[in-house]
């Protein structure tokens, strides 16, 4: 079987589309006109589309790689969640005048099928000034979100992933692509002790749809008060997993400079078990799987800026925020930070 990595869907770029093109599908198919402001995307070519009437949407223009089963089972999550708890504040999917929930239409001699989302007003977790506590809020906020996943399935979900956290150890033989000698010992290590220690435990815990890549830019939120999440966005990375690799790649991303690095996971962590409670043997993967991301992230994107200059600073966004994580964590004791995490999901059930 082809390894993600060597994926046409990731090999090459995101699809070149022509914007007066695009302006013609959406007068035909949505009745809308307007403009188009290009974003950026991993595999997707993304648009903002700013209605004449006023308003914004998302346009995803999706990679001509990408089985369509796969595009409709990212669909139909965002149609579920819906159904599910209405107030969750994901994509919802705008409709063509017939009803589709995307069109397909050829870009570049490539087949691409084009979604309508509606548009998180916001700004990205990412830039944000953000006050003590919000971590707790996000939690919160993830483990409503799991629930509503609960019960929902697709044809599609077992996909292979690139950023499913279940294909880290086949990525050991890529961390040559890391430029950072540091570095690459730093992921070589964490994927290693991923293969040895993580991957047979993980194996046997309760699996469900995840969003699976609730990092910094994935989430939105209102600036006059950061304390208000508007937005979850981008669905792409969906996977079914273990629900435990949902907490470990959203902590991953939530590390901080302050005397106690897992301040943030642990906040995440109480406000998240308070709602979804986890099991000890969930809690004992939490650092491993934090420690994972990151590598992954270091390795993934090093191999992709290689092969997509032109892209390499959104590739690349998030790695230094990985590498200065995976260093900080590479000289605790596994055992210790178990403990100091278990010790907030206890917090939450008082």
């Amino acid at each position: 079987m082809t390894h993600p990595l060597h994926d046409p869907l990731i090999l090459e770029p995101p699809p070149t589309v022509e914007p007066a093109a695009l302006l013609g599908l959406l007068a035909e198919a949505y009745g809308l006109e307007g403009s188009l402001h290009p974003l950026g995307g991993e595999r997707d070519r993304n648009f903002r589309f700013a209605k004449r009437e006023g308003g914004n949407l998302l346009i995803r223009v999706t990679h001509w790689a990408e089985d369509p089963a796969v595009t409709d089972f990212q669909t139909q999550a965002l149609l579920h969640l819906e159904a599910a708890d209405p107030g969750l504040p994901n994509p919802r999917v705008i409709p063509t005048l017939s009803g589709a929930a995307d069109v397909p239409h050829d870009f570049g001699g490539k087949t691409c099928r084009v979604r309508l989302l509606s548009w998180a007003e916001g700004e990205a977790l990412a830039g944000s000034n953000l006050s003590p506590g919000w971590q707790s809020r996000l939690g919160a906020l993830v483990a409503r979100m799991d629930l509503g996943f609960r019960g929902f399935s697709h044809p599609a979900q077992n996909r292979r992933l690139l950023w499913d956290l279940q294909e880290a150890a086949s990525l050991r033989d890529f961390v040559a692509d890391i430029p950072d000698a540091g570095h690459r010992a730093l992921a070589t290590r964490a994927l290693e002790y991923f293969a040895e220690e993580v991957s047979p435990r993980l194996a046997g815990l309760r699996p469900q749809v995840i969003h699976n890549d609730l990092n910094p830019h994935n989430v939105v939120v209102d600036p006059a008060d950061p304390t208000r999440i508007v937005g979850v966005i981008d669905f792409g990375d969906i996977v079914h997993a273990p629900l435990v690799q949902e907490v470990g790649t959203a902590c991953a991303y939530l590390l901080t400079e302050e005397a106690e690095p897992l301040a943030g996971p642990a906040g995440f962590l109480a406000g998240y078990t308070q709602a979804l409670p986890l099991t000890a043997e969930e809690i004992a993967l939490i650092p491993g799987l934090i420690m994972t991301r990151m590598a992954m992230t270091l390795t993934i994107t090093g191999f992709r800026s290689k092969l997509q200059p032109e892209n390499a600073t959104y590739i690349l966004r998030n790695a230094p925020r990985a590498a200065r994580g995976l260093s900080t964590l590479a000289g605790r004791e596994m055992d210790e930070m178990v403990a100091f995490l278990a010790a907030a999901c206890r917090s939450a059930d008082a």
